[in-house]
C-alpha cells in the first residue's frame, strides 16, 4: 500500500510536467506566430499612423507645415501622405474590394458628393468640429454649404487661367474669352483633361450669363457648343497632374494655361515665374475632408478633421497657400505669408476683388452628371486624338 501510495503522487507530478511542457510549446508557437503576423490593435488601442490621400506639390508642402506636422506634434500620431490626381475611380475600386488603403481623403466637394451618393464614404457628425474661438457655433461659423453628410469643407480653391506676361508685352488678357482668342493673343494653351472649368469657360466666351451655364450644359446643344469652342484651340496641350501647367509655362511650352490658383501663386512668389493670374471666370470649388467607407483608421481620421478644421489651423494653411478658409473666423485672421511677407488676403479666390466675376462650380450638377458628361467629353477627345488619350481625372 505504501508503494502505491508513493507511486500515485509521482504519476500526478509527471502528468503536471507533461501538461506544462505542452502549454510551453503552444505558447512558444503562438509567440512565434505573433512575431511574423501583421500587428493587430488591441481593443481600445489607437492607431499611431494616419494615411492621407492628397494632391502633392506646393499644396501638400503647405499642409505639412500647417496641419500634418502640428497634428503629429500634438498627438504623437504620424501622418503618411499618398498622392493622387482626383476623381473617385480608385476609391470606388478600393471600397468595392473592401480594402481602402487610406484613412482620410482630401477631395473636391463635387467628387465627395458623387462618392457619398454611391455609399463610398463614412458619415460624419459635426460633433467632431470645434466652435470658433469667440464661441460662435459651428453652424454659424462655417460658410454655407460647407458641412455635408459625408464631408466637411476645409478651404475654397479656384481653377483659373494664368498667362506669361512676356508673351503679351502690349495688350494683356483681361477676360476669360481671351483664352480662346488666339488671333489677339497667339500661342499654345494648356487645359486640364476634364470637362470641369473648360466647359464653363467655353460658354462664357460666347457671352452666356453665369446663371445660365449649367442649364445650357444640361442640353446636347450646350455641350456641343462648349466642345466646339475648345476644339478651336490650336495647339492645345492637355494636363493631368497639378504641377504640369506651371512647368509648361515655366518652359515656355505654352503662353496660357489653366491650373490651381495656389500653385500659380507659389510659382510667382517662390520661383519668380513671370506669370499673371486671370481672375475673370475663376471656377470656385470647395475642398473637403472625407473618410473612405470601412477605413481602418476612421477614428483617427475624425480626430484629425476636428484638429485641421479649427480656426487657427485653417488660418495657418491660408497664410501659406492662398485657398480661402471655410470658416468666417479664419477668414478674418488671414494675414501675410510667414516666409515672403506677401499679403495673402489679396490672393485668395474669395477676396471681393478676385471673386467679382467668379463662377461657383455647381457640384450638384456634376455629381448627377459625373459619368455622362465625362464620357461625352472623353469621346469627343478620343474622336479627335485617337486611342492615345488617357482616362480623364479631375479635381484639386
Amino acid at each position: 500500500m505504501a508503494e502505491h501510495g508513493q507511486s500515485a503522487p509521482r504519476r500526478h507530478r509527471w502528468w503536471l510536467v507533461s501538461i506544462s511542457t505542452q502549454w510551453a510549446l503552444l505558447l512558444a508557437l503562438a509567440l512565434s506566430a505573433t512575431l511574423f503576423a501583421a500587428p493587430v490593435l488591441a481593443e481600445g488601442e489607437q492607431r499611431r499612423e494616419l494615411v492621407v490621400l492628397s494632391w502633392g506639390g506646393a499644396y501638400e508642402r503647405a499642409q505639412q507645415r500647417a496641419l500634418f506636422e502640428p497634428f503629429t506634434e500634438a498627438t504623437g500620431i504620424a501622418v503618411r501622405v499618398e498622392e493622387y490626381d482626383g476623381g473617385i475611380e480608385e476609391l470606388r475600386e478600393a471600397v468595392t474590394q473592401g480594402n481602402a488603403p487610406w484613412d482620410l481623403l482630401d477631395m473636391t466637394r463635387s467628387s465627395a458628393r458623387a462618392a457619398c451618393a454611391e455609399g463610398l464614404l463614412e458619415p460624419l457628425s459635426t460633433s467632431i468640429l470645434s466652435p470658433a474661438p469667440d464661441g460662435t457655433s459651428v453652424g454659424r461659423d462655417f460658410l454655407e454649404g460647407s458641412l455635408g453628410r459625408c464631408w466637411f469643407t476645409h478651404s475654397i480653391f479656384a481653377t483659373v487661367v494664368a498667362y506669361r506676361r512676356d508673351a503679351f508685352p502690349g495688350r494683356r488678357p483681361t477676360r476669360i474669352a481671351d483664352l480662346f482668342d488666339q488671333q489677339r493673343f497667339p500661342g499654345p494653351r494648356a487645359l486640364q483633361r476634364t470637362p470641369a472649368a473648360n466647359m464653363e469657360w467655353a460658354l462664357l466666351s460666347y457671352g452666356v450669363p453665369r446663371q445660365e451655364l449649367y442649364r445650357l450644359l444640361s442640353t446636347r446643344r450646350g455641350l456641343a457648343l462648349a466642345l466646339a469652342r475648345i476644339d478651336d484651340i490650336d495647339p492645345l496641350h492637355w494636363w493631368v497632374e497639378g504641377e504640369e501647367p506651371v512647368s509648361m509655362l515655366a518652359a515656355n511650352q505654352v503662353v496660357m494655361a489653366s491650373g490651381y490658383n495656389g500653385r500659380f501663386f507659389t510659382a510667382m512668389v517662390e520661383q519668380n515665374l513671370p506669370i499673371e493670374i486671370l481672375w475673370d471666370g475663376q471656377i470656385q470649388e470647395h475642398e473637403v475632408w472625407a473618410i473612405p467607407r470601412h477605413a481602418e483608421g476612421a477614428e483617427v481620421a475624425r480626430q484629425f478633421i476636428g484638429f485641421a478644421t479649427t480656426t487657427d489651423r485653417q488660418t495657418a494653411l491660408a497664410n501659406l497657400i492662398p485657398y480661402g478658409p471655410s470658416r468666417h473666423s479664419a477668414i478674418l485672421q488671414v494675414s501675410t505669408h510667414p516666409d515672403h511677407g506677401v499679403d495673402m488676403r489679396l490672393h485668395i479666390p474669395t477676396h471681393p476683388l478676385n471673386a467679382e466675376r467668379a463662377v461657383r462650380l455647381d457640384d450638384d450638377w456634376y455629381a448627377s452628371t459625373y459619368r455622362r458628361v465625362g464620357d461625352y467629353f472623353r469621346a469627343a477627345l478620343l474622336e479627335k486624338e485617337g486611342s492615345s488619350v488617357p482616362p480623364q481625372r479631375g479635381g484639386e
